[in-house]
């Protein structure tokens, strides 16, 4: 019997508009082989919108989006706009409206891409950043005082509750016994005296419900410095928000490209929808040169499967990918190589048939 999908689709800016209909044709293909029938509603949510109207979304736009399977996104930003204005107009109101308190960035080093770290081997790297999405570091507590006077200030206030840290933690520990039972938990407490200890008791209390997981705590820049040294070592690494963040494009970076890398915003309870993104962004000194690895929106696509409940055709697309850079030179720019987006994915899509 046919299982069917109804997709909320915002294709975004700049790239965001070229590696979404890569990822929709390697859906297309996959959906016909595993008999599934996806339906996409397309929103105009993006910068352009927020030029010609005054906002990113409309008023109602997190009411039109809810009644979706799962939410598709290509990429926000333009130089006219404001990064914050952009982030905090659809992205952010998305992810806490929703719920969706983990960020899922899986790390892999595929053979036939070369990474910039010679201890960054095929095969050895692969791991997953849990990154803590919806409060810490990225309150929207504090302000602006003083302005344009000489003692002008800005005050930001970091988040952090007992609630949010536990349901983090227990997620990351829950994946690291699925996977190869190792958890590193990413803290500064020797510097930041009452959020990161709070977020380290959290972590050890948690700990001891998950006994088969090995697991251990390192200060945010001596772990950054390990994964560019020994990037092999690690299976899942739990962060708060903007630690999360900062490892998750580092390790990207380790693996080869920024291009390749995708991201859940996943609401586990699945009360709500869940999103997926490539984490390029939108890439505005090459959008419209037809140039744009399709990789992370189309990892993107197959992390939506795997959530759906659709495992085997999440596998078709990561089956696809490995195979394609194992066994052809075909690359995008970013990868050394001078195919297009169109190019690379009608081989991609080649290998899935």
């Amino acid at each position: 019997m046919t299982q069917n999908f109804h997709i909320a689709l915002i294709p975004g800016d700049g790239i965001g508009q070229e590696v979404t209909p890569a990822a929709l044709d390697v859906l297309d293909v996959v959906c016909k082989k595993h008999d599934l029938n996806f339906t996409y509603d397309e929103f105009d949510w993006s910068c352009e919108r927020y030029l010609r109207e005054g906002s990113m979304m409309p008023a109602d736009g997190i009411d039109r989006l809810r009644d979706h399977d799962a939410i598709f996104l290509g990429a926000v930003g333009r130089p006219e706009v404001p990064d914050h204005l952009s982030l905090w107009g659809l992205l952010i109101p998305i992810r806490r409206r929703f719920r969706q308190y983990v960020n899922l960035r899986p790390i892999k080093v595929f053979d036939g891409v070369e990474s910039p770290l010679r201890a960054a081997v095929p095969g050895e790297v692969d791991f997953i950043v849990v990154r803590e999405n919806v409060e810490g570091e990225y309150s929207e507590i504090g302000g602006r005082h003083n302005l344009g006077l000489p003692e002008e200030m800005a005050v930001q206030e970091a988040v952090f509750t007992r609630g949010g840290i536990t349901r983090i933690v227990d997620y990351a520990f829950e994946l690291a016994a699925r996977r190869k039972g190792r958890l590193i938990s990413a803290t500064k407490s020797n510097g930041i005296v009452h959020t990161m200890p709070f977020w380290d008791e959290i972590v050890r209390e948690r700990a001891v419900e998950f006994p088969g997981v090995r697991w251990n705590q390192e200060h945010i820049d001596a772990l950054c410095a390990k994964i560019v040294l020994h990037p092999g070592r690690f299976d899942v690494i739990v962060g708060s928000n903007l630690f999360g963040d900062i490892l998750s494009d580092l390790a990207a970076a380790v693996a080869g490209s920024i291009g390749i890398a995708p991201a859940g915003n996943i609401n586990p309870s699945r009360e709500f929808p869940s999103m997926f993104e490539p984490v390029h962004g939108s890439a505005p000194d090459i959008a419209g040169q037809g140039i744009a690895n399709p990789l992370g929106a189309i990892w993107a696509a197959a992390m939506m499967l795997e959530h759906l409940g659709l495992p085997a055709a999440a596998a078709d697309i990561t089956d696809a990918m490995a195979a394609v850079l194992a066994k052809t030179d075909l690359r995008t720019p970013d990868l050394g190589g001078t195919a297009t987006t169109a190019e690379f994915t009608a081989k991609l899509v080649e290998y899935l048939r």
